[in-house]
């Protein structure tokens, strides 16, 4: 019975809030995607496999309308979306999906700015923090790099995730980088996985099609900073709300311009109570850290 209970809890745990996919949003993933592939190229040469073309970009076609930065393929593609389990290891919220990750690392790219934050953890928790894995760094001859802080994206700020007709909010966490031959796009922490597709994310299983648009804001108003966020969550339910008013308001900003007919500037994203039961294929998974990049997939028995 015990076992039972602490089963239960644990699928209640990620019953998350999810938000329908507002007008102006929805309006920029249906033109991404009848587009085809981005115009205005801010870097190039990425993969969203390790089998597959290096046809995905870091995309700026809406960068000085709506100071926003995706990641795009081409015929139409967005990418797909692999798992983090680095940072904080075994706290709050650590059901053991994470083990079946054999090279998860202990640090984020910008734990000394979560530490400085002292708001009493020293790292971000894959289980709690919502994080995208954005941009690219290495220095292997041939590794494509992509610094998203050079078009003004800043460090734990603010990102918007479409998935499984869902929008979701997360923060810039991590980095992509060079342990491969492959410079990788497409990864986002346990938890953030989990809100999208269902607790069947695993650290080496993830969400295959390429249909999940990453965005990330420009400007220091899409930081939360130290007291705008509560760091200190001890449920990614608890985290997400903290962030949810401030993610309201960036999106906003979408198509606002109006510009060739352009979006409607959409309305505040509505909630309903979800509980996702896709079932995701095996997929890779990343090695963790500013300086690591996506494994290949392992079978898991």
């Amino acid at each position: 019975m015990i076992k039972l209970a602490l089963l239960i809890s644990s699928l209640l745990a990620w019953t998350t809030l999810a938000r329908d996919v507002p007008s102006n949003v929805k309006s920029l993933y249906d033109e991404i995607k009848s587009t085809g592939k981005c115009s205005d190229s801010l870097a190039s040469g990425f993969y969203s496999t390790s089998d597959g073309a290096n046809s995905w970009t870091y995309c700026g076609d809406h960068l000085d309308m709506d100071g926003i930065i995706y990641i795009q393929g081409t015929n139409g593609q967005f990418t797909n979306m692999d798992i983090d389990c680095d940072g904080k290891q075994h706290g709050p919220g650590n059901d053991g999906r994470c083990g079946y990750s054999a090279d998860t690392q202990s640090q984020t790219s910008f734990q000394e700015i979560v530490a400085g934050y002292e708001r009493g953890i020293n790292d971000l928790n894959p289980y709690v923090h919502p994080y995208v894995v954005f941009g690219n760094v290495g220095t292997k001859s041939g590794y494509t790099n992509f610094d998203p802080q050079s078009h003004g994206i800043e460090p734990l700020s603010l990102m918007a995730v479409v998935c499984s007709d869902k929008l979701i909010y997360g923060i810039w966490g991590d980095e992509n980088g060079d342990d491969g031959d492959l410079a990788l796009v497409g990864e986002a922490s346990i938890s953030l996985a989990t809100a999208c597709f269902g607790d069947d994310m695993n650290g080496n299983s993830g969400h295959d099609d390429n249909d999940v648009l990453f965005i990330a804001f420009t400007g220091s108003d899409a930081v939360p900073g130290a007291d705008g966020a509560d760091w200190a969550a001890q449920s990614y339910d608890d985290f997400a709300q903290s962030i949810e008013a401030l993610g309201d308001k960036l999106v906003e900003r979408i198509g606002a311009t109006g510009r060739n007919g352009g979006y409607d500037s959409g309305t505040a994203p509505s909630q309903t109570s979800s509980s996702s039961g896709a079932r995701p294929t095996a997929h890779s998974g990343l090695l963790g850290g500013p300086h690591f990049g996506k494994r290949l997939p392992i079978a898991i028995e």
